[in-house]
């Protein structure tokens, strides 16, 4: 395949890995990156400037492929701005091949000087974002890329609340940089309609929750294969960290509190980082909120990162080449 994606980044698909928090560590980025798509690591895993350039350089130990970084600038416990700061000039540094951007804009978070810096490191840039109108400050402000976040994406999707549909055409035809879909997407035919619909390239996160090279309990993936497109809720809409996890004990609770008029002091307990690790770990599925998508309505088995890849390239293949055929008709 050959799109604007695979021609910045010298990569054989279009297809990234999102980030995800306590998973997206060297061996999963890696193990993506060597099936031909772009692996993620997620600054927020490291909690110092060792433990980051660390696992940089053990990812690069894995993979001699390109991969991107992730850091998120939404409000943390644990995540000060001093870490943004670090993760980007490190990124710099150590020029890996692009970050992406979650939550508050580089210009605004930490100031011009550091995309000047990942500019001159030849980084490339891409923000996630939910609307036509960030798309456009991302452009103008010097990103090379736009991550297009559909209300169907686990994490933190905008509260604009658009489909995936919808906002991946408006924004290729806002924007002349190029369009990566997110949110909803997590085989062949998925991808086929982002490629339709405008943009070069497509993120995953929750599928790529379900592989073999994934370090989480297995009773997580299994949990991922088992729930339906349905069993996903909206929580947090009332602190204006608005999230899409799976529908749970703890993601109930957080609801019910959320009813009742309690902010972000009353909810931490429930949503906390740490509480998220325990849960990956122990594979309690109950314990913390699942931040995944719709997707999941879509994953149907547990598959190495380079078996889901390659698939998903044959099936959209197929896909396009049966659309083709029914206008040929």
């Amino acid at each position: 395949m050959k799109t604007a994606i695979t021609e910045m980044f010298g990569v054989k698909y279009p297809i990234m890995c999102g980030a995800m928090m306590w998973l997206c560590k060297p061996k999963l980025c890696a193990a993506v990156s060597n099936a031909g798509g772009m692996g993620n690591l997620t600054a927020g895993n490291y909690a110092t400037e060792q433990e980051f350039r660390v696992a940089i350089k053990e990812t690069r130990k894995l993979t001699d492929k390109p991969f991107m970084v992730n850091v998120t600038i939404l409000p943390s416990v644990h995540i000060t701005p001093e870490h943004h700061k670090m993760y980007l000039r490190v990124c710099a540094e150590e020029k890996v091949a692009g970050v992406e951007i979650s939550g508050t804009p580089l210009d605004k978070a930490v100031g011009m000087e550091f995309i000047e810096e990942l500019k001159r490191a030849g980084v490339k840039m891409f923000h996630k974002v939910g609307s036509v109108r960030h798309a456009v400050h991302a452009e103008k402000t010097g990103y090379d890329g736009i991550y297009a976040a559909g209300i169907e994406e686990g994490g933190h999707p905008l509260n604009d609340d658009v489909t995936t549909m919808i906002l991946t055409p408006r924004i290729a035809e806002a924007v002349k940089i190029p369009v990566v879909t997110v949110g909803g997407i997590a085989d062949g035919r998925t991808m086929a309609a982002a490629l339709t619909l405008g943009a070069q390239g497509v993120m995953m996160a929750t599928r790529f929750v379900a592989t073999k090279e994934c370090e989480v309990h297995e009773n997580i993936k299994w949990e991922i294969v088992r729930r339906q497109e349905f069993e996903t809720t909206l929580i947090c809409k009332t602190i204006g960290l608005q999230g899409r996890a799976i529908k749970n004990k703890v993601v109930e609770e957080v609801l019910a509190r959320e009813s009742k008029g309690c902010g972000l002091e009353d909810l931490i307990p429930l949503i906390s980082g740490q509480k998220v690790k325990e849960a990956w770990e122990t594979g309690n599925v109950d314990a913390a909120p699942m931040m995944m998508g719709q997707s999941v309505g879509l994953i149907k088995d547990i598959l190495s990162c380079k078996e889901v890849i390659e698939r998903m390239v044959k099936e959209a293949e197929k896909e396009l080449e049966h659309a083709v055929r029914l206008f040929k008709a």
